[in-house]
């Protein structure tokens, strides 16, 4: 093998090493995903059984997030990578933090099921009221794990807005909590156990934002976190058609 077959042979690999670094966060996010879901279904009948099924998985989540980053780390050690190719893995290793803690938040609401059995107490069907949240919770994080696997910087874009969306339920949800509490304190308990799990939704939308906010680094290298939607808007300009940039190429500058 001469040098040139061996360079393209090793530039080869590299890029393989990264597709399959987006892969492993693919799967990690598919994990934490159905993680969630399964909280929701949990939370929505009072199954125990469902709940302690949701805390098993919570193990497998966090082993996922050490080997990822360790595969990060080696690559950066070993490959120096430059350019798309350096925030790539430094998106990959952001997210996995962030898919990580939507396992924890998961986690709660079916640590919550576990000690409660559900939320309807005292006549208030506590589900009803966060049903919207969780299901809205939800399609955020999957849509953020398919802008991730597209690298879609528009469609990022526009999911980051809707990340205002849950913010704005979940205060409309805690001011209820705390009117059933001061009209009937028997509720409070009750309550108390739903103002946490609309915590934990509301937080797993943040994780969600953050993800596509990372995706809009990875594809146009600017960082966007804690910078106002419309200003983001103004800066990378229309999002309809492709106007943020396309998607790096791996092995790309």
């Amino acid at each position: 093998m001469d040098k040139l077959e061996l360079g393209q042979h090793i530039l080869s690999r590299y890029n393989e090493d990264l597709e399959q670094l987006r892969t492993d966060v693919l799967q990690m996010g598919g994990l934490a995903e159905s993680q969630l879901r399964e909280a929701l279904r949990a939370l929505a009948t009072g199954d125990n059984d469902l709940a302690a099924e949701v805390a098993s998985l919570e193990g497998r989540v966090n082993q996922m997030e050490v080997e990822i980053d360790d595969e990060c780390n080696r690559t950066l050690a070993t490959r120096a990578p430059a350019a798309s190719d350096l925030r790539l893995v430094i998106a990959i290793i952001k997210t996995i933090t962030d898919l990580e803690r939507v396992g924890d938040e998961a986690h709660k609401i079916a640590s919550i099921v576990a000690r409660r059995g559900g939320l309807e107490r005292g006549g208030v069907d506590g589900y009803r009221i966060v049903r919207h949240l969780g299901n809205v919770s939800l399609s955020l994080l999957h849509d953020a794990l398919d802008i991730f696997a597209r690298l879609d910087a528009p469609a990022a874009l526009a999911a980051v807005r809707r990340d205002r969306q849950i913010d704005e339920e979940y205060d409309a949800i805690q001011r209820q909590c705390m009117t059933f509490m001061i009209e009937d304190p028997r509720t409070i308990r009750a309550m108390i156990d739903l103002m946490w799990v609309a915590r934990a939704l509301e937080r797993i939308g943040d994780h969600a934002k953050n993800i596509c906010e990372y995706v809009i680094y990875m594809v146009g290298g600017r960082d966007v976190r804690h910078v106002a939607i419309e200003d983001v808007e103004r800066q990378l300009g229309t999002p309809a058609g492709g106007g943020i940039g396309a998607p790096p190429p791996a092995g790309g500058n």
